[in-house]
C-alpha cells in the first residue's frame, strides 16, 4: 500500500525505508501543504471530541503545566429517558483554549479514518504496532515537562508553532519496565527550535524532550505523534518463556537443596533458544495481533460493493501449486491458485472497487471477497472508512 504520508514522511527525514526508525534524531520538512491540512486541522480535533464520548486518558487538559479536572470541561448529556451520557462540554473546553491550553487526544486513531489508515499504513511498513496521539495548544500554553518515551515517535506538526528541545539518551535504549528509572535527564542538547507546519521529526526511544508555546503570545500549535514500538531482546526472551511450558524439565520445582537440575536446565534452555530464534518470533508477533475492529458485512443493508484489507500487519501469500494459503492475525485460509490474482489485489491494503476490480482480476473477485471478509481480513468499504484513504491511497482496483 502507498500512502503520501509515508513518502512525505522518508522524504522529509531522509530515510530509505523502515531500517531508519529508532536509530538517529532526524528532522526534516515536508514540501505539501495540501497533505498536512488533510492528516488533521484544529477544527476536526475538536469536532471528535464533540462528536464522542470521551473520558481520561483518551481525552485530556493541561492547563499551566498541571492537568484540568474533567468537571471543569466535561459534562453529563442527560436524554428524555433520563440516561446520562460524559460528554466534553464544548464551552467549557472552548474557554480553557482562549485563556491557553493544551488538549490531548490519545489514540486519535480509533476515532477518526483518517488517523486509523494512516497507522495502519505505518504498521504495514514498519511491521509494528502504531498508534497516534494528538496535541492542540492554543495561545502561550506549556506543554509536558521534559521527559523520554519507551517507544521511538515520529511527529508531525500539522498547524501553527512549537518551541521544541531535544537531549540525548541518559541510558541506552530505556525501558518502561526496566532495572534502572532513569530519572535523570542528560545535559546534551541535540536540537532546539520551533517545529512549523509541515515539520517532521523522528525522536528515538530514551531521547529526553519537550515541547511549549510559552512565550510564543496568541496562537495555535497541533501536531501528531505516531508512538511506535519495537521488540526488543528481552520481548523475544519473554516469549521463550512461555514456549518453555512445553517442555516437561520447565515445569519441575527447582531443587534449592542439591541443584542437580540445574546443568539440565541450562542445557535445554540453550536448545530452546537454537530452536525458536529472534526471526520466529518477530513472525510470531504478528500472528498474535487480534483482527481489528471493523463495521460487519450484512447483505440485508446492501450489496458487497467495495472492500479493503485491514489486517494489522501485511497478509502473507504463499503459493502452493493448485493451491494458495493465506495467513494473517493468526488464520489461515487456503483456496484454489486461480484467486491468486484476486487475492493479490484484495489484500495490498488499498481500497478495492468489486465492479472495476473483475475487470482487473477476474470475475471471481467478487467471491474471493465475500470470502475475505467473512473471515474477517477486509472490510466492509463504508464512506466514513474511505474517507480515511481518499487523497492518501490510489485505488487498489484502478
Amino acid at each position: 500500500m502507498e500512502h503520501r504520508l509515508i513518502s512525505a514522511i522518508e522524504a522529509a527525514l531522509g530515510w530509505s525505508g523502515a531500517e531508519d526508525l529508532g536509530k538517529d534524531f532526524v528532522r526534516g520538512s515536508m514540501d505539501d501543504p495540501a497533505l498536512v491540512s488533510r492528516i488533521m486541522t484544529p477544527n476536526r480535533l475538536l469536532d471528535i471530541a464533540m462528536r464522542r464520548s470521551l473520558n481520561r486518558p483518551q481525552f485530556r487538559c493541561f492547563q499551566r503545566g498541571e492537568e484540568v479536572h474533567p468537571a471543569i470541561y466535561y459534562t453529563d448529556s442527560v436524554s428524555p429517558r433520563g440516561q446520562s451520557i460524559s460528554m466534553v462540554n464544548m464551552r467549557g473546553l472552548g474557554r480553557l483554549l482562549g485563556e491557553g491550553a493544551t488538549v490531548i487526544m490519545d489514540q486519535a486513531n480509533v476515532f477518526d479514518p483518517t488517523m486509523e489508515v494512516a497507522c495502519r499504513a505505518l504498521q504495514w511498513w514498519s511491521r509494528e504496532r502504531v498508534q497516534v496521539n494528538a496535541y492542540l495548544t492554543t495561545n502561550d500554553a506549556s506543554g509536558f515537562p521534559l521527559h523520554w518515551d519507551d517507544h521511538d515517535v515520529v511527529i508531525v506538526q500539522l498547524a501553527g508553532e512549537k518551541e521544541w528541545e531535544v537531549r540525548a539518551t541518559s541510558r541506552a535504549v530505556p525501558m518502561h519496565r526496566d532495572a534502572d528509572p532513569n530519572s535523570t535527564p542528560s545535559d546534551e542538547i541535540i536540537w532546539s527550535g520551533l517545529m512549523r507546519t509541515g515539520d517532521v521529526m523522528h525522536i528515538p526511544r530514551g531521547h529526553w524532550h519537550q515541547a511549549t508555546r510559552t512565550g510564543s503570545g496568541s496562537g495555535k500549535s497541533l501536531h501528531v505523534t505516531f508512538g511506535i514500538t519495537k521488540r526488543t531482546g528481552a520481548s523475544w526472551l519473554a516469549w521463550l518463556a512461555d514456549w518453555c511450558r512445553e517442555h516437561e524439565i520447565f515445569r519441575h520445582d527447582l531443587d534449592r537443596w542439591h541443584g542437580t537440575a540445574a546443568d539440565a536446565l541450562t542445557e535445554a534452555a540453550a536448545q530452546l533458544i537454537g530452536e525458536r530464534p529472534p526471526s520466529d518470533f518477530l513472525d510470531a508477533y504478528e500472528q498474535a495481533t487480534m483482527l481489528p475492529r471493523h463495521v460487519p458485512f450484512l447483505d440485508i443493508l446492501g450489496p458487497l460493493d467495495a472492500v479493503v484489507c485491514t489486517t494489522h500487519f501485511p497478509p502473507k501469500i504463499q503459493e502452493r501449486g493448485e493451491t494458495v494459503d493465506i495467513v494473517a492475525s493468526g488464520k489461515k485460509l487456503t483456496l484454489a491458485a486461480k484467486a491468486l490474482p484476486a487475492l493479490r489485489l484484495l489484500l495490498s491494503g488499498g481500497p478495492v472497487e468489486l465492479e472495476q476490480a473483475a475487470a482487473v482480476a477476474g470475475a471471481e473477485v467478487t467471491g474471493v471477497a465475500e470470502i475475505l471478509v467473512e473471515e474477517e481480513l477486509c472490510a466492509v468499504l463504508t464512506p466514513e472508512l474511505f474517507s480515511g484513504y481518499t487523497g492518501l491511497v490510489t485505488n487498489a482496483s484502478s
